[in-house]
């Protein structure tokens, strides 16, 4: 059964290098690329975006009631959000130098980009904003509390995961007492 999850384990690897060949079609399909890590459009395309732009007035007068009155239940999340954001970059400051265990760059979870475009209102943007941001913390989380779990606890449930991170293949099969004993010590080295 081990032979079978690492083959698709691998699977997902390879699915995951189709995806970035097949957004690299897209930019060059709506004409940007990225420069430093942003997106920079050719200027035909930033015009034609523009004119794509819904006005404010306009979004206001079309967004159904029900989404105007809980926008502030939405937005009232981001204490949450911002606090764990805090709390998980201070408990791996913590942790890890203890551990020595190599620090999650928040950056490459936490990505805004999308308020750049310009077919957005200025309402779309700032939804954009905190969507990315609210996604991008808990990605963040994830990936600090998977290499925890790496460094203490490598072994895969019993029951299947939905969404397991991505060090999860590595880990030691539920009941493998001595798989686990035998790869603790190398995982947590790949930790550091």
């Amino acid at each position: 059964m081990n032979a079978e999850l690492d083959r698709l384990f691998a699977q997902i690897h390879d699915i995951e290098a189709d995806i970035e060949a097949k957004l690299a079609a897209y930019r060059t399909r709506f004409r940007y690329s990225l420069t430093n890590g942003k997106a920079v459009f050719e200027k035909e395309a930033k015009q034609a975006n523009a004119r794509l732009r819904t006005s404010i007035p306009r979004y206001l007068r079309e967004t159904p009631l029900k989404h105007l009155l809980l926008a502030p239940v939405i937005y009232a999340m981001i204490g949450p959000i911002a606090l764990l954001d805090l709390g998980v970059t201070a408990y791996q400051w913590i942790c890890f130098t203890a551990w020595g265990i190599a620090r999650v760059a928040r950056r490459d979870y936490i990505v805004i980009d999308r308020h750049r475009l310009g077919y957005l209102n200025a309402i779309e943007k700032l939804n954009c904003v905190y969507c990315g941001y609210g996604n991008g913390v808990l990605a963040y989380a994830r990936e600090v509390f998977g290499r925890t779990e790496q460094y203490w606890c490598p072994i895969r449930h019993a029951t299947q995961i939905r969404g397991a991170h991505a060090r999860y293949k590595d880990f030691a099969d539920y009941g493998d007492a001595e798989k686990y004993r035998a790869q603790l010590e190398g995982l947590r080295a790949k930790l550091r």
